[in-house]
């Protein structure tokens, strides 16, 4: 660890141990002697309330249950008629399960508040190249306070069985437990699973330690065993706060977006603590920025010459007005010969930051992409409170003539005001392109499907396409609130336990208009990742995108 970080990084960069129950609750394990459990009636109340808002107002009900032969509303039922007797351990278990089951990392729930903004962790990346076929995987970061002992276990050693398993059989196993509309998103997001997870929204892992088998630099095969660990990454003091009044606005993976700061503190930490500091740090040819939590730029050098790099690593900010004007001025800074937008691993934040941030990019008018309600007794009752005439009065008329069309949802209207997505105009002037990957998620998904359908310039996809996230999502107390006064109005839910609801369906404009982006994403030019890209700062990925620029004018 170098000298240059505190003591307190040290340790937040350790974590604690994954069996050790979390700090603020010692105190009760220790006079209760267990831990609290949810009661029959508690676990009841639990089920109910998602069962009325699974069926009136989870948006993307209806695709679920053709795409995927399922229907969570009736596996709610017949839960409830047997969770009564089921250990809390169970009842937790088979919601995450049915919940995941819609592969749907919109729509997520939460178990009871014991590790609240904690990841279970292990201290190295795992990341793959190569044919999905026939992947090769590498260990491409190591935590400097990893505490591994093994001096052969270094970045660029191949990875062959994870606890006996051999490792691609191991991520398929993870991916059957993933949510993601497609086998390469369910697979990207078990690879990351297998050294990162969320534990406010999926379970602990079983094991308390991996066996990792490897194969050194120099061609022998060996194996280390390496503790999970927990970490609490925390928010960046830039990121969306919880009494924010964009939060109706937000299209993001929050699982992702603990796991993305949990990456930082392992493999940045001096960048982790700029966060926490609010100061700004200058390394590695990268343009100082306040926003360095969901920003990155700098000039890089290609086989085409030099060119410009935006990195934007997630739209969880709180000021988009802010995000906005400091991306313009480090635009200013990059060369205007060709820019290369890179969204991967963008779990979304803020829509109205992802699709104002397009206008920079082109000269034509932006069209943002709409947004629909499930039409249903629910969301009718929700658009005719008094309470949310602000938020749901463009869609009301629509709710209402449902009744008699049977349409299954309401009218589509975009939820960043198109005069807002044209109010500045367009400030870089060279050729752009974008990359996305699986991970590439949410108003990740939605800036990628802007920038096409929009005619921007190209997109270029690591796999098939973005990672498929479809809608704009509100978590619980959000939900609970808009149906006060309703007769779908729901307490609050016992013991922490919480969710989230994906709750208006997103649908492209232009060239694609009507198409969801759910279950789907937004495909491009296909790119394979090299071992190079993974050990040597994506240069080949970086001459591939310098190609495609030399081919567009300028």
């Amino acid at each position: 660890m170098p000298a240059t970080l505190p003591v307190d990084v040290q340790a937040a960069q350790r974590g604690t141990d994954l069996t050790a129950p979390p700090a603020p609750r010692r105190a009760a394990r220790a006079s209760t002697g267990a831990e609290p459990t949810l009661d029959g009636g508690q676990r009841l109340q639990v089920i109910d309330a998602l069962s009325c808002v699974i069926e009136g107002a989870y948006c993307h009900l209806p695709q679920k249950r053709a795409g995927y032969a399922v229907d969570p509303v009736q596996a709610l039922h017949l839960l409830r008629r047997r969770c009564v007797t089921m250990t809390d351990g169970e009842f937790h278990l088979a919601l995450t399960g049915l919940i995941t089951g819609l592969r749907d990392a919109h729509t997520r729930y939460r178990g009871p508040a014991t590790v609240r903004g904690s990841v279970a962790a292990l201290p190295f990346l795992i990341e793959s190249y190569g044919p999905d076929n026939r992947p090769t995987f590498l260990m491409s970061k190591l935590a400097a306070n990893s505490g591994i002992r093994k001096k052969t276990f270094v970045p660029g050693v191949e990875l062959l069985h994870w606890n006996g398993i051999p490792l691609a059989r191991a991520v398929d196993i993870y991916a059957d437990r993933e949510t993601g509309g497609r086998p390469d998103a369910r697979r990207a997001r078990a690879l990351e699973t297998l050294t990162f997870r969320a534990l406010d929204y999926s379970p602990p892992p079983d094991e308390q330690w991996v066996i990792v088998g490897y194969r050194t630099l120099d061609g022998h095969d060996d194996e280390v065993r390496v503790p999970w660990r927990r970490i609490a990454p925390g928010k960046a003091g830039t990121a969306m706060q919880p009494g924010s009044g964009a939060r109706l606005k937000v299209a993001a993976d929050p699982a992702r977006e603990a796991v993305r700061r949990a990456k930082k503190l392992m493999f940045a930490p001096a960048l982790w603590q700029a966060d926490q500091a609010r100061t700004t740090v200058r390394a590695g040819g990268w343009l100082p920025t306040a926003l360095q939590d969901t920003l990155a730029a700098r000039p890089i050098t290609t086989r085409r010459g030099q060119l410009g790099y935006l990195r934007i690593w997630s739209f969880d900010v709180d000021d988009h007005e802010a995000f906005i004007t400091e991306v313009i001025r480090l635009l200013a800074q990059l060369p205007d010969r060709g820019l290369i937008i890179d969204l991967r691993g963008n779990p979304g934040g803020l829509i109205w930051a992802a699709e104002r941030l397009l206008q920079l990019f082109t000269p034509h008018t932006i069209v943002p992409t709409r947004f629909a309600l499930l039409a249903s007794p629910l969301t009718r009752a929700m658009a005719a409170s008094p309470f949310n005439r602000l938020e749901f009065e463009a869609w009301t008329a629509s709710l209402d003539n449902a009744i008699a069309t049977g349409e299954l949802y309401s009218q589509p209207l975009a939820l960043t005001d198109p005069d807002w997505c044209n109010d500045i105009g367009q400030r870089y002037t060279g050729p752009v392109l974008t990359v996305a990957d699986p991970n590439t998620y949410s108003s990740g998904d939605l800036f990628a499907a802007g920038f096409l359908d929009n005619r921007i310039g190209p997109l270029v996809t690591v796999g098939q396409a973005t990672g498929a996230g479809g809608a704009n999502v509100w978590g619980d107390r959000l939900l609970r609130d808009a149906l006060a006064g309703t007769p779908y109005a729901f307490p609050p839910l016992p013991a922490g336990v919480g969710f989230t609801l994906a709750i208006r369906r997103a649908l492209r404009s232009g060239p694609a208009d009507g198409i969801p982006i759910e279950d789907t994403g937004i495909p491009g030019i296909p790119y394979g990742i090299t071992r190079r890209d993974l050990l040597e700062d994506n240069s080949d990925l970086h001459d591939f995108c310098a190609d495609i620029l030399a081919r567009r004018p300028s």
